[in-house]
């Protein structure tokens, strides 16, 4: 049972004491230290009033706009913002001035050797294949090649009459005159650099900064080929709606593109547009989420092994076609959010940027040399994010996606692996701050992330950048300027993981009312958190949907409405719905759903490969189980979409009202308030009360 009513005013709350530090749990989003939000009982007989503002660290308040000047590295480091808001800081002042000095004499060495970091992102248009006045002209930074040529179809792949001179800093280019008033390099045709390495080989690789790179698909294990992507005017997309305004607190649905089909095979951008996008507008979300926009060679790894970091993912459609379905989003009113990947690259040499490494120093490479520059775990390459020419990369890559392709921001792909030297492997975070500001940090990561961060909103003030960080670093989500790392949220990372404890290895009696408050409160008050019950993560194969997890077998048989629910349907549903609302009302400044959880989409994702034997049978969404009008999935969905309306009307999501007033472990019972709202969830498995 849950219900929820809009209180009267009452008296206000006396003082709370915080809870104590040994209460704090392990991997999760706290960010270590007392300075968080807390789940404490108040008096049964007290109701009270709450101020929309509140100064207690015991609710989540709106951050108010800091008119802070930023210093210089000239001026100084010592008085930075952030230790207002936790005496802790002072503790690590050292470690906060060195990477605000790193900062800022980075940034400084930027605006007098590049013009500012506004001029220094627009890589993309130097680097890589660009038409300047009559004239073909492409760059490609390869300093650890001997000799360099361009080839493609242009001239039948042979690059002898097209080779590139070197600059002093590594820099190969070429420039073609345009023949008879038209491009050497005709659009959508093939193209690859080829170079000469230390060894005496030639090998041809794909231009790192390429926009589309396409695979001869009825050839297995085909390599990619990049592709010069520059329509006539006549065949280029036109925005034509404007970005909608960034609102109070973020609905965010995450999606992948590919497998957003009902049919067993790979999705497009424009089918995603026309059949996807209403269904989330429907739904009441106002932001969607984006993964594997970047194009991966290897469709199973979700994305996430990037080889052409300018390329749109080619398997769902064009350039053209992408931007067709950003701009159907803001006609929507929906935002827009890539999933951006930054902290890793694939190690495919073939395909990737990757091949551009061919044993040479660090200084002349994207990627650090020896063990630093391998992810043990992840089979992939590490950046070097001290590099000048990394830093053109990835801050134009960003650049690149917003300006060309409108996109509203960014979900930034494995933050904690980038925040420290040991990547956050086989490490639980505790909590204290001697993780987080220490020798474990890598400094030159923390460096990048905050121009990119500076360099976004000052492009786009209202742009979305969220952190998946679960380490809990405290900061991440305060301002560059105070000294933080300049996110706008992170992901509550450790509410799943409570949800699938629960779901797997409790007894319902056996569920801790105030182990799950704890959880969904536990923050640092300054920051703001994006809350979920279930993302991709959950669902990946190897597990299940929460609705599969509740429900599993018997969803194949028992969700149909013309016959009696069962005790394992009848509570499924009940703890689907009262799980996802939970986690949005009380866990967080915003809220994610991935694609088909709504309604409770059965079984578990699974990408074609040789393990399932290429199938594509998990690698889709079954919308018709919420349109079958004799279906129990559609009172899930249609709970979500009430969910998503309640905070349309209330706001509660980005209300700084938050109290938890009773956490009840014999009857089961959370009750707490939020905005203008008192939320009561039962979780008892049989008993019910009145009052």
């Amino acid at each position: 049972m849950l219900c929820l009513t809009a209180p009267s005013c009452s008296p206000s709350l006396p003082p709370r004491p915080s809870r104590p530090a040994a209460d704090r749990p392990g991997p999760g989003i706290s960010g270590g230290g007392n300075v968080r939000l807390s789940a404490v009982p108040a008096p049964s007989s007290l109701r009270w009033s709450w101020p929309r503002k509140a100064k207690s660290k015991f609710s989540v308040p709106v951050s108010a706009p800091r008119d802070y000047t930023m210093a210089t590295a000239e001026d100084g480091v010592g008085d930075l913002p952030i230790y207002d808001l936790d005496p802790k800081f002072a503790g690590f002042k050292e470690h906060f001035s060195y990477r605000m000095k790193k900062y800022l004499d980075q940034k400084h060495s930027i605006e007098k050797h590049e013009g500012g970091l506004e001029e220094f992102s627009k890589g993309y248009l130097k680097f890589g294949i660009n038409t300047e006045n009559d004239a073909t002209v492409y760059r490609e930074w390869a300093p650890a090649a001997m000799d360099a040529q361009l080839i493609g179809d242009f001239n039948n792949w042979n690059g002898s009459g097209h080779r590139m001179t070197k600059d002093n800093y590594g820099v190969w280019s070429i420039r073609i005159s345009h023949v008879n008033g038209k491009p050497a390099i005709p659009h959508n045709s093939k193209v690859k650099f080829r170079f000469h390495r230390g060894d005496g080989l030639w090998v041809d690789r794909v231009p790192a900064w390429i926009r589309y790179a396409t695979f001869d698909a009825s050839k297995f294990g085909a390599p990619y080929d990049g592709v010069h992507w520059d329509p006539p005017s006549g065949e280029r997309y036109v925005f034509k709606h404007p970005r909608p305004r960034k609102p109070d607190a973020p609905r965010i649905y995450e999606a992948h593109v590919g497998m957003s089909g009902e049919k067993p095979e790979v999705s497009t951008y424009r089918e995603f547009a026309d059949n996807v996008l209403p269904r989330i507008k429907a739904n009441n979300y106002n932001t969607v989420q984006l993964m594997a926009i970047m194009e991966h060679s290897y469709y199973a790894s979700f994305g996430y092994h990037v080889t052409n970091f300018f390329a749109v993912s080619s398997r769902s459609g064009t350039p053209e076609d992408l931007k067709y379905l950003v701009d159907k989003a803001h006609s929507l009113g929906l935002r827009v959010l890539m999933d951006v990947v930054h902290s890793h690259a694939s190690s495919n040499k073939t395909d990737g940027l990757n091949g551009y490494d061919v044993g040479q120093n660090t200084q002349e490479s994207y990627f650090h040399t020896g063990e630093r520059g391998y992810h043990k775990l992840w089979d992939s390459r590490l950046f070097n994010y001290a590099n000048w020419e990394v830093l053109r990369f990835l801050l134009s890559n960003l650049r690149y996606w917003m300006d060309e392709f409108m996109f509203d921001g960014f979900r930034f792909d494995g933050v904690t692996s980038m925040l420290y030297n040991h990547h956050g492997i086989n490490m639980s975070f505790a909590g204290s701050y001697k993780e987080y500001f220490g020798l474990d940090t890598d400094v030159d990561a923390v460096v990048y992330l905050m121009l990119a961060n500076h360099l976004m909103h000052k492009l786009l003030p209202e742009a979305t950048v969220v952190a998946e960080d679960v380490s809990g670093m405290p900061v991440l989500c305060r301002s560059v300027d105070e000294g933080g790392v300049g996110f706008d949220y992170r992901l509550a990372m450790a509410i799943p993981d409570r949800w699938i404890d629960y779901l797997k290895n409790k007894d319902d009696l056996e569920w801790s009312m105030s182990g799950i408050a704890h959880t969904l409160t536990n923050r640092r008050y300054t920051e703001k958190c994006i809350a979920y019950a279930e993302s991709h993560d959950q669902s990946i194969v190897g597990d299940k949907t929460m609705a599969f997890l509740l429900m599993d077998k018997e969803m194949y048989t028992g969700m149909s409405d013309l016959q009696p629910a069962s005790p394992t349907i009848d509570r499924g549903i009940a703890l689907q719905k009262m799980i996802h609302f939970i986690t949005m009302a009380l866990g967080g400044d915003g809220y994610l759903n991935f694609m088909g959880n709504e309604f409770g989409h059965p079984e578990w994702i699974d990408f074609p490969r040789e393990g399932n034997n290429w199938s594509y049978d998990k690698c889709r969404r079954q919308w018709s189980l919420a349109d079958i009008d004799h279906l129990r999935y559609k009172y899930m969905n249609a709970f979500d979409q009430a969910m998503n309306a309640l905070d349309d009307k209330f706001s509660f999501l980005s209300s700084s009202k938050q109290i938890v007033s009773d956490m009840n472990e014999e009857k089961k019972i959370i009750v707490f308030e939020r905005g203008d709202l008192v939320f009561v969830f039962n979780f008892h498995p049989s008993k019910t009360y009145d009052g």
